[in-house]
C-alpha cells in the first residue's frame, strides 16, 4: 500500500465512510463528487452566500448555476429556513457548509432534501472533528468533502479528500479519477514540501502577518505557487486543474492523523477560554447550541471596524483571521461573474463587514490566546471595535 492509499484508508476510517479518493486539493474532490453526481448544465446547486469562491468553482466548471442562501448570525451557516423556497424542479445538490466548524442544522437540511428527494453533499473543510447532535458531520449527505489547506484542522499544504458511503458514487468518482485525473508534477511538489518545511518552523502567531507578505510576494512573482491560481477568480477551469494528490501530501497526511484527536482538543479549549475571557471583559458571545459540538478551527468574532483590526494586528505580535472577506471569498473575487448581485444576502454580508477570527491552532499557546483578547480589548476601549 502506498502513501496515497494509506491516507485514502486511513482518513476514510476516521471520517466515518467506506470509501475515500485524495486530491491535490478539496475544491478537487468537490468537482470529482459533483461529477460523478451527474451535475451539468441547466443543474443548480443550492449553497451558502458566505463561503469561498472556490467551492463555487466547480459548480461552474460544470455548467451548473449557483444558487446562494443567506446565513444564520450565531453560526454563519446557510439558513435552512430559506432553503425550501430556493428549490425548484433544476435543483440538482444542497450544499451544507459547516463554517467556522460549527456544524449546520442538519435535522432541518435533511429533512428538506428527503421531501424533495435532493441529495445533500456536506461541505466539511473547517469541520474535520465535528459532530451534529453525537453524529460526525460528513456522515449525513451522500457524500463529503475535506480541506487539508494551511489554515485547515489539519494540514498537508495544500490537498483534500472525497468520502462517501455510496458504493455506486464511489465507482463514479473512481472511474473519473482513472480516466480524467492528472498526476501533480515535480516541481509543485517539491516546492509544497519546502513550504511544509518552512511552515513547521517560522510559522507562529508573532509571526503570521509577515509571513503572510513574504509568501503573497513570493507568489505574485511566481517563484512559489499559492493555494489558488489568478485563473481561479474565473469560472473558467485550467488545464491540470483535475489533479490527484502527491506522495509527500499523503505521507504528511498519515502523521497528522495521529495528531488529530491532540490538535482539536487544543483547539476546543481555547475556544473555551476566549469565550470565558471574553465575557469576563464584557463582550456578548452568542451561545451555540449544546447539541453542536465544534472543532473549533478558528473563533469568528463580530467588530466594528474589522479593517482596523486586521491594520493593527500585526504591530502587536497578533494573528486575525478575515474569513469572509466577501460573500465569495476573497475580496478579489469578480462576484458579478458568479451570479452574486449585492443585497442577495443580507446577514452574509453584515458578517463580512464584522467578523475576524482568532487562532486556535496548537501553536496558540495560553499567552497567545491572552495576548489576542488584550489586543481586541484595546480596540473596544478605544471604540475602535466593538461587540
Amino acid at each position: 500500500m502506498n502513501n496515497i492509499e494509506q491516507f485514502e484508508k486511513e482518513f476514510a476510517a476516521f471520517a466515518q465512510a467506506k470509501h475515500g479518493f485524495a486530491f491535490w486539493k478539496a475544491r478537487v474532490a468537490e468537482y470529482a463528487i459533483m461529477k460523478a453526481m451527474g451535475v451539468g448544465p441547466g443543474d443548480e446547486v443550492i449553497m451558502p452566500g458566505y463561503t469561498c469562491v472556490m467551492d463555487v468553482n466547480p459548480v461552474m466548471y460544470l455548467g451548473a448555476k449557483p444558487v446562494y442562501i443567506d446565513i444564520e448570525p450565531v453560526t454563519y451557516n446557510i439558513d435552512a429556513s430559506k432553503i425550501e423556497e430556493a428549490i425548484t424542479p433544476n435543483t440538482k445538490i444542497i450544499v451544507a457548509q459547516h463554517t467556522y466548524s460549527y456544524p449546520c442544522e442538519m435535522d432541518e437540511i435533511m429533512a428538506i432534501a428527503n421531501k424533495h428527494n435532493i441529495p445533500v453533499l456536506e461541505d466539511c473543510c473547517l469541520a474535520i472533528g465535528s459532530t451534529y447532535k453525537g453524529k460526525a458531520c460528513g456522515t449525513f449527505g451522500v457524500a463529503s468533502y475535506w480541506s487539508f489547506q494551511w489554515n485547515k484542522p489539519f494540514t498537508t499544504g495544500v490537498g483534500g479528500m472525497a468520502t462517501t458511503n455510496d458504493p455506486e458514487l464511489a465507482k463514479k468518482i473512481e472511474h473519473i479519477m482513472k480516466t480524467e485525473m492528472v498526476k501533480p508534477k515535480l516541481k509543485p511538489c517539491i516546492m509544497l514540501a519546502l513550504q511544509r518545511m518552512v511552515y513547521r518552523t517560522v510559522i507562529y502567531p508573532r509571526t503570521t502577518a509577515l509571513v503572510a507578505s513574504v509568501f503573497r510576494w513570493l507568489v505574485k512573482k511566481r517563484i512559489i505557487s499559492g493555494s489558488s491560481s489568478a485563473g481561479e477568480y474565473t469560472p473558467v477551469m485550467e488545464d491540470g486543474y483535475f489533479c490527484g494528490m502527491g506522495s509527500a501530501q499523503a505521507k504528511a497526511g498519515v502523521a497528522q492523523l495521529k495528531k488529530v484527536k491532540s490538535n482539536i482538543a487544543h483547539r476546543k479549549n481555547a475556544c473555551k477560554q476566549y469565550e470565558a475571557l471574553l465575557r469576563e471583559s464584557g463582550w456578548d458571545i452568542p451561545k451555540i447550541p449544546d447539541y453542536l459540538d465544534t472543532a473549533c478551527v478558528r473563533f469568528p468574532l463580530r467588530v466594528t471596524n474589522k479593517q482596523k483590526a486586521v491594520d493593527l494586528a500585526p504591530g502587536s505580535g497578533v494573528e486575525i483571521g478575515t474569513w469572509f472577506e466577501c460573500p465569495l471569498h476573497p475580496i478579489e473575487t469578480p462576484m458579478h461573474l458568479y451570479g452574486y448581485k449585492n443585497g442577495m444576502c443580507p446577514e452574509a454580508e453584515k458578517a463580512c463587514r464584522e467578523v475576524i477570527n482568532l487562532p486556535t491552532h496548537p501553536r496558540a499557546s495560553a499567552s497567545t490566546l491572552q495576548r489576542t483578547v488584550s489586543f481586541v480589548n484595546r480596540l473596544k476601549e478605544n471604540n475602535d471595535t466593538s461587540n
